[in-house]
């Protein structure tokens, strides 16, 4: 079936759509209602159906005669370390920690902290946790211990999961003493610590709360799976909020599975048995999403990769990776494609590696501008497919369906809505767009199975921020526009949309232009305070390795571009050269943060930050811009 014919279905009998779908899991009950709504009337789906995700993802498959099948490669390039672990293998790491949760006194509905590296043990939590239905919330491994805090003190665990260190390319980041002084500081007190020790020389502390894990699992008994609701919370994870504090989403289970099964084949286009790779991490919803859940559900065999696109040892070790794994399809974020691209800006790393196994390369997490977009095609010679989903819908909301039909791909596009997403553009008063015009991006309720269900203790804030702003839509907090053949362009959140003079215009698309300049590797617009025309765009770039042009040289190239293409009503007159651009750990430009540095207004600095001391580098850079003394950092 095309496309077309497929989706239409999804959108106009979701309910006969989405029982054909639920019908490729091994429920322990079947559901008959497939949709309902809950006590505060919001959607929920298979509401009388159980199952058990670990179940689906490891015995499953045993039963059924793949038990050797390799369920996840570990490839770490930092700790010089590869190890293949089958179905079987996995289901007995998975049973006897969660036999040893079990001792601790964990028992369906409680709550679990995971914060942990890129290792094995952090899958195996997971799906222990899913066994025995007990609620796990993974916390990236990256964050301050004040910022653990905060979620130790929401979801109230019973234990947390974590591990000595983690391990990246010039630093060991020390994960169990960040443990401790979390819980130093949080007001609710798990029981248990469990300290996976990598000993890697990172000094800790005993507590009287800790269990060794290896301990802890030598002495467990093997657990079965627990059949739990399908409406039961698989997971808890925390997304920013414009308030500051985070936002537990919550995942139900039996959606969530359905959606995932089904994205697996529908959107990314692999069979059972095939060799995937999402380059994430655990901690963000792309890892819980396409490391763990889905793969594994669909019995293909799953990348753990703990490293970087460069420096690990060098910007071939993606292509490596995909060679020596014979990955089928890969998903990666663009920020992770730009990074190489600067550090090998020709693509000659990549001729050393065997890429026939590749089919399709995926980009999301942030915009993909046309010229990363090209590159990558043009180097790994695959389609590359840039589609657009959230932490709250789990799963892909706009994307090219290649399991269904490979449409045309059109560069600065996510493609059409995925199955299930009746995405609509609505005006300031919710009323449709015409085609091209750009409005918020929303979903027509009822969302599909799989996506949030609540947030962790607020409904409030759930209805708040996703469902009054428009009746009867949820709202993205994206802007865009669909063009005249139905594709959708995200142009950013509109907060990213700038009013100068008047005239409401996209910083994304201004980043378009700036980003194909010859010597530009990576680059980010956004507005700051002009007293004359309210908000004035200012471009940041970083350069290609080997590019040295003058200041002058490259801001009248690059002012002229976007004058030529935007005109002379976006007022885009500066750029400044940096050495880099401050991201969060997974990859994503803090825009924000930018805008109040440059128009001298307090902020915070986020926790979610890569690198806080770029923050200083780039107080200078507009400090001495404007007094009138800027000069090319670079040079």
């Amino acid at each position: 079936m095309k496309y077309k014919e497929f989706y239409n279905r999804s959108i106009q009998n979701p309910e006969e759509f989405w029982k054909e779908q639920m019908q490729n899991l091994a429920w322990y009950k079947k559901p008959n209602t497939i949709l309902s709504r809950d006590s505060d009337n919001h959607f929920e789906w298979f509401k009388d159906g159980e199952l058990n995700l670990s179940y689906l993802c490891i015995d499953k498959h045993i039963e059924d005669g793949y038990g050797h099948q390799n369920a996840i490669i570990y490839d770490s390039p930092v700790t010089n370390t590869k190890q293949n672990i089958t179905y079987s293998e996995l289901q007995y790491e998975v049973s006897k920690l969660a036999g040893g949760l079990n001792d601790l006194g964990v028992v369906t509905g409680d709550t679990v902290i995971i914060y942990m590296p890129m290792i094995p043990q952090a899958i195996y939590a997971m799906l222990a946790c899913a066994r025995i239905g007990a609620i796990h919330s993974v916390v990236f491994g990256g964050f301050a211990p004040h910022e653990l805090a905060i979620r130790i003190d929401d979801c109230e665990p019973k234990v947390v999961i974590t591990a000595s260190n983690g391990i990246e390319v010039e630093r060991i980041i020390p994960y169990k003493p960040f443990v401790d002084k979390a819980i130093e500081e949080s007001k609710h007190k798990p029981n248990y610590v469990v300290n996976y020790n990598r000993k890697q020389g990172v000094e800790i502390s005993n507590k009287s709360y800790d269990i060794d894990y290896d301990v802890l699992t030598a002495k467990a008994s093997i657990i079965e799976p627990v059949p739990v609701s399908s409406t039961h919370p698989l997971y808890i994870l925390y997304t920013s909020g414009t308030t500051g504090t985070p936002k537990g989403i919550i995942r139900d289970s039996g959606g969530y599975a359905t959606a995932l099964k089904f994205s697996m084949k529908y959107v990314y286009g692999v069979d059972e048995g095939d060799v995937y790779w999402a380059a994430s991490d655990v901690g963000w919803v792309v890892g819980h999403s396409y490391i763990v859940y889905g793969p594994l559900l669909n019995r293909n065999t799953t990348i753990l990769f703990e490293g970087k696109p460069i420096k690990t040892p060098d910007a071939s070790t993606f292509w490596r990776v995909i060679s020596e794994h014979k990955v089928k399809v890969m998903f990666t974020a663009p920020t992770a494609i730009r990074a190489i691209k600067k550090e090998d800006p020709q693509g000659e790393l990549i001729k050393q590696f065997d890429l026939s196994s590749l089919k399709y390369q995926f980009l999301a997490g942030e915009r993909c501008d046309v010229a990363t977009l090209k590159w990558t095609e043009n180097k790994l010679k695959v389609p590359v497919i840039d589609h657009w989903w959230q932490t709250e819908s789990g799963w892909p909301m706009l994307a090219n369906m290649v399991g269904l039909e490979l449409l045309k791909i059109k560069p600065g596009s996510s493609a059409k809505p995925v199955c299930g997403y009746d995405i609509q553009i609505l005006d300031e008063d919710g009323v449709q767009t015409s085609a091209n015009v750009e409005g918020y991006v929303t979903v027509k309720l009822p969302l599909p199975p799989g996506t949030l269900s609540n947030l962790w203790r607020n409904p409030e804030r759930y209805k708040a921020g996703y469902l009054e702003r428009f009746e009867g839509y949820y709202f993205s907090g994206d802007g865009g526009y669909k063009d005249e053949d139905g594709y959708v362009f995200i142009t950013g959140r509109v907060d990213d949309i700038i009013n100068v003079a008047g005239h409401r215009l996209s910083t994304a698309e201004m980043e378009e232009i700036v980003a194909s300049h010859k010597s530009v590797a990576e680059c980010a617009v956004f507005g700051i305070h002009c007293d004359i025309k309210g908000q004035k765009p200012l471009g940041l770039v970083v350069l290609k390795s080997g590019e040295t042009p003058s200041n002058e040289q490259l801001q009248n190239e690059i002012v002229n571009t976007v004058r030529n293409n935007i005109g002379a009503v976006a007022s885009f007159k500066n750029v400044l050269v940096v050495k880099r651009l401050p991201k969060t750990r997974s990859g994503k430009i803090l825009r924000k943060l930018l805008r109040n540095i440059a128009n001298s207004t307090e902020y915070k600095t986020p926790s979610t930050i890569d690198d806080v001391a770029i923050i200083k580098e780039i107080e200078y850079i507009y400090k001495t811009h404007r007094l009138g003394k800027y000069k090319n950092q670079l040079q």
